[in-house]
């Protein structure tokens, strides 16, 4: 989807919500469009205190990238490191994500079979697939090598994300590792 294209959804959005697209709302809505990394509210905001332009406040990238989320322009990813990371989603076929608990790396992939077989167990049981996201949990490649020679991990950007990779192999820790990871 071109960039005007996607000014355009996001102005009829916001009108819809009484709203108007600010120069701060611009700036915000053309630096997420500007990456295809995966990035925080604090990593955009980061990311537009060091440009040039006019001053969008950290308040301002927090409640613009709520409506755009609620719009449906962005996703947010709950990575286990305490913070949701976003990426844009106009204009990009559907993927999933493999999420590394050391290092943080996000990796994204696609797997029609994986696809197949979830509409199959969506239609046995009668229910009617609007949609879904996947996100598998491990080591990546260079973690699990480090991990494999007995090396304690490093590079990880958080001490949450740390811990959520202590009790990764423990049985029955995802409820305790989400709720820990934003509580650090």
């Amino acid at each position: 989807m071109k960039q005007e294209q996607i000014i355009e959804r996001f102005e009829l959005f916001l009108r819809s919500h009484d709203l108007k697209l600010t120069t701060q709302r611009r700036r915000i809505l053309d630096r997420a469009f500007e990456t295809h990394e995966h990035f925080s509210a604090d990593e955009l905001y980061a990311w537009l205190k060091s440009e040039p332009g006019p001053h969008v406040s950290r308040a301002t990238v927090y409640r613009t990238l709520a409506l755009l989320l609620e719009g449906g322009f962005v996703e947010g990813l709950d990575a286990g490191r305490g913070e949701l990371v976003y990426e844009h989603v106009l204009g990009h076929a559907h993927h999933d994500h493999l999420l590394c608990l050391d290092c943080g790396k996000i990796e994204e992939f696609q797997d029609e079979r994986i696809e197949a077989l979830q509409e199959e167990a969506a239609a046995k049981k009668g229910f009617v697939l609007v949609s879904h996201d996947l996100r598998l949990r491990g080591y990546c490649r260079a973690c699990a090598a480090k991990r494999a020679r007995g090396e304690t991990p490093t590079g990880a950007k958080s001490s949450s994300r740390t811990k959520d990779a202590a009790r990764a192999d423990k049985p029955g820790t995802e409820r305790a590792r989400r709720s820990d990871a934003r509580l650090d």
